[in-house]
């Protein structure tokens, strides 16, 4: 797992626009935090870098913690949250896709 990522504004504006048009890849269930979701979205932001994930509905700062927790331990950076979906984005090590502007 790789530290987790510094975005300036601007690099979170350009990435919130490229995750405007996806569809959430992972849905949180009841179980909230698993292993196996981490494992999962660690495997989806190798394949994509920038995905959508999907909580269940209740209290908004248990959301928010877990949008956290998820971030933290893939290593990727929370880009932005809407309701109970978030964006998370971490290049790729080798080559990576998407290219975000500089500061």
């Amino acid at each position: 797992m790789s530290p987790a990522l510094n975005l300036t504004e601007r690099q979170r504006r350009h990435l919130r626009g490229l995750a405007h048009a996806l569809k959430p890849v992972i849905r949180l269930g009841n179980a909230g935090l698993t292993e196996a979701v981490a494992r999962e979205t660690d495997r989806a932001l190798t394949d994509h870098e920038l995905i959508k994930v999907k909580a269940p509905g209740g209290d908004r700062e248990v959301r928010d913690a877990l949008f956290a927790q998820l971030a933290e331990r893939t290593g990727s950076a929370l880009v932005h949250r809407i309701g109970n979906v978030a964006a998370l984005y971490r290049p790729r090590p080798d080559v990576p896709r998407i290219v975000i502007p500089g500061d």
